[in-house]
């Protein structure tokens, strides 16, 4: 069975997102504090949309949303106008908001992009992650997830995608690392869904491992080879259960009077 605890030095990494989450909170608060609750309101309703708590396609608006988190109307409105510029949600003229769609063709297009840039950041990385930093990748190799469990497979997609940023972040590229970092951000909601459909723990074990093993040896390569093969492999996951949940292609399809 596979162990579903991070270890220590990637309990620190994959949760550093996370630990920004708040517990509930009095939005009776004095004046100076709007701007944290701004950001504290951001990131529940963010991480929710991110995880399918808040599903693709539903509707939301600001009296719910301030309902369901404790806020008050300000954090909230904030929040939703930097979601819907991020495109995470679509504003809907006299009647709220909608948690933007997830389509086939986002699909598509946000794995190209990431077949056009992580597997060239691997072989730039290669030989050049210090030892440190691929002892935390192979810690990361041993982190798993309950399928069907919304907090044990956030916490793996967070362990995961600090796996590629960390590789990212070896190159020496910091608008490439910063790039990738925010295109798995996408990619988190689309693997939410792809892991729901069956355990690929053991996969992405042996995947990870493979490539660090490349990667110390400095074999640009094969490192390229690699990454590109785990990318195509979470396509064709995310794809399949696209395909076979009737609830995801009919959120998957956006309607004309979503603007």
């Amino acid at each position: 069975m596979t162990d579903l605890t991070l270890p220590d030095g990637v309990a620190a990494i994959a949760s550093a997102r996370t630990q920004k989450l708040p517990q509930p909170v009095d939005p009776a608060r004095d004046a100076g504090t709007e701007p944290l609750l701004n950001d504290l309101a951001y990131d529940r309703i963010k991480q929710d949309i991110i995880s399918c708590i808040l599903p693709p396609g539903s509707g939301i608006s600001e009296s719910q949303l301030g309902a369901q988190y404790g806020f008050g109307k300000a954090p909230i409105r904030m929040a939703l106008q930097r979601l819907a510029h991020e495109g995470l949600v679509r504003a809907m003229p006299r009647r709220g908001y909608v948690v933007s769609p997830v389509t086939l063709q986002d699909i598509q297009d946000i794995f190209e992009l990431r077949l056009m840039l992580e597997p060239t950041a691997a072989r730039l990385a290669a030989g050049k992650v210090d030892a440190s930093r691929l002892k935390l990748l192979d810690d990361v190799c041993r982190a798993g997830y309950r399928p069907g469990d919304i907090a044990s497979t956030h916490r793996f997609l967070q362990a995961n995608a600090n796996f590629h940023v960390t590789i990212a972040q070896a190159t020496g590229n910091q608008r490439l690392a910063h790039t990738i970092e925010a295109l798995l951000d996408e990619m988190t909601r689309l693997l939410h869904m792809g892991l729901t459909s069956r355990d690929r723990t053991t996969e992405m074990q042996h995947e990870h491992g493979a490539l660090v093993k490349a990667l110390r040896r400095g074999d640009g390569a094969t490192a390229e080879q690699i990454c590109r093969e785990q990318i195509e492999a979470a396509r064709e996951m995310v794809l399949t259960a696209a395909l076979k949940s009737r609830a995801v292609m009919t959120m998957a399809i956006p309607t004309g009077d979503l603007g």
